[in-house]
């Protein structure tokens, strides 16, 4: 167990949160949600005693392991891949260093006999002599192939890297696990194991994660950090956002009968009651669900951006066919077409594929062969994973840089766009080459849907947004009464927009299927 008892942080004249008292107990997995900066990362690293708080206190449970996700791909360059992994387990590799310097002593005393025997109590006790083992079968299970096991770290490649840190923080059953966006580069398979082990692992998980349905997989609990506070409440993601969203509406409407409002969140409650994302919580989480009261909840502060991509211009029967398409380096020889209503998700091992796909669908970049052939009636809008383009070296402010796409060149209508977008009053007149990635991405979203393409062609949309724009993204993206082919890491994205799927599995396999299977 670990506990926060009256923390309270603030950098400056700024709070992060206030008073904060809230206990993590084994076989619970609690999720840390919250808008960008609202303090997430910075509350895990109070937890891990990496920042003291202003007041207050973290208490662990005495003779208990904490094991944190390290963030920093190169902490362990000079270390072999599976002693990477046994280095997870600090004390158990303290002992065993302690040990074997006593051994290698030439001078060997009676005292050095005693202590070896209590460090082979110590080191047989913590699992010592399994520990290579389960090393082993934890770096396969997660990926990582046979012959990379003695390499040094600083020779593999980074996808790899994120996957031997992760399986570093798993290792020798902590009894703590604290991870801090932990599917961030992650492929869907890997993505869909860590889920797995997580829904099995029997001790305390504390997770920050922009990525919904892991947070709705495996978390137990969720803890919002809002209002200078930190909030905890029981169910996963979806539980929380349904019920925050209820709430607002019904706040909106002053006439509702507070009878009425009970009412329908007894209703919403007993819905999701028996949702348990883990099953070995299920019966004592229903019961708890059941026993939830209005006053357990309030809206959350969080505001979402409104994003709906519409159209004027019909789509035809041709929409748009690639034959032979060939980029050397990136895929040979593929055909598909797009028939009317399809939203196709691109996956691919190799991003550059898929960005160099797009490019040349959009007419940035040109095929070494093949035929790209787009529809009369169709016009498509680009969102490029890269859109430094349209932003550096740019001083122009929001509303100016936005007004270049826009019919209507008044600012009362620029405004009402950028509104959307969670920019108002003097936001909107802040220079484009000083914005966040997450406003930037907010920006082109605008843009977007001002030029009102009936084909939306999307290069990992979410990156650098926050739960709030991803949530509303996926929105707009099932809503879209046009054709669409987009890449994205976000699972929830995939599985509730695509009705196709293109697999570019290497240069020379392109796969056209109903639907995937995340497992393979």
């Amino acid at each position: 167990m670990i506990q926060a008892i009256n923390v309270s942080l603030q950098f400056g004249g700024r709070v992060l949160f206030k008073d904060v008292n809230l206990k993590f107990t084994k076989g619970n997995c609690y999720g840390i949600i919250g808008a960008n900066g609202a303090g997430k990362s910075t509350f895990l690293k109070v937890l891990t005693g990496e920042i003291e708080p202003n007041k207050g206190e973290i208490i662990l449970s005495p003779n208990e392991r904490m094991s944190v996700l390290v963030q920093n791909q190169n902490a362990y360059d000079e270390e072999t891949v599976l002693r990477t992994v046994l280095l997870g387990h600090k004390k158990l590799m303290e002992i065993e260093e302690e040990k074997n310097a006593l051994y290698a002593k030439p001078d060997f005393s009676d005292e050095d006999g005693i202590r070896a025997g209590e460090l082979e109590m110590l080191f047989a006790e913590l699992g010592g002599w399994e520990a290579d083992g389960e090393a082993k079968t934890l770096l396969t299970d997660i990926g990582i192939k046979e012959e990379d096991f003695e390499k040094p770290m600083k020779d593999i490649d980074p996808k790899q890297k994120v996957k031997v840190l992760l399986a570093q923080a798993l290792f020798g059953n902590p009894d703590i696990l604290v991870l801090d966006e932990p599917t961030n580069n992650l492929d869907f398979k890997t993505v869909r194991w860590l889920e797995n082990f997580l829904l099995d692992f029997e001790n305390t998980v504390i997770i920050v994660s922009h990525n919904r349905h892991f947070l709705n997989k495996v978390c137990t609990h969720i803890c919002d950090v809002d209002y200078g506070q930190i909030n905890m409440f029981l169910g996963n993601y979806d539980f929380w956002y349904e019920t925050s969203q209820l709430l607002a509406r019904q706040q909106k409407d002053q006439n509702k009968k507070a009878e009425q409002r009970a009412k329908e969140l007894k209703e919403f409650i007993a819905r999701f009651s028996a949702n348990a994302s883990k099953s070995r919580q299920a019966t004592s989480r229903k019961k708890e669900l059941e026993k939830l009261t209005i006053d357990d909840f309030k809206p959350s502060s969080r505001k979402y951006p409104y994003i709906n991509f519409d159209f004027e211009q019909q789509i035809g029967k041709e929409i748009l066919i690639v034959k032979n398409l060939t980029k050397k380096g990136f895929f040979n020889n593929i055909s598909f077409s797009i028939r009317e209503g399809d939203k196709v998700a691109v996956l691919s091992n190799n991003a550059l594929a898929t960005t160099m796909l797009f490019d040349i669908l959009s007419g940035k970049e040109e095929a070494d062969s093949g035929v790209v052939h787009w529809g009369k009636t169709i016009k498509y809008g680009y969102l490029p994973q890269n859109n430094n383009p349209y932003f550096e070296g740019n001083t122009n402010s929001i509303v100016d840089w936005l007004r270049q796409y826009s019919k209507d060149q008044t600012e009362m209508y620029i405004r009402s766009w950028l509104g959307r977008m969670l920019f108002s009053g003097e936001e909107a007149l802040k220079p484009v080459n000083v914005l966040s990635g997450g406003e930037r991405v907010r920006c082109m979203f605008a843009k977007l849907m001002l030029e009102s393409p009936n084909f939306l062609l999307m290069d990992e949309p979410t990156n650098h947004l926050d739960l709030e724009s991803i949530t509303a993204l996926n929105k707009g993206m099932i809503n879209y009464k046009g054709c669409m082919l987009f890449a994205s890491h976000d699972q929830e994205i995939v599985e509730t927009t695509a009705n196709r799927i293109f697999d570019l599995v290497d240069e020379n396999t392109f796969k056209d299927l109903q639907t995937v299977n995340f497992d393979d």
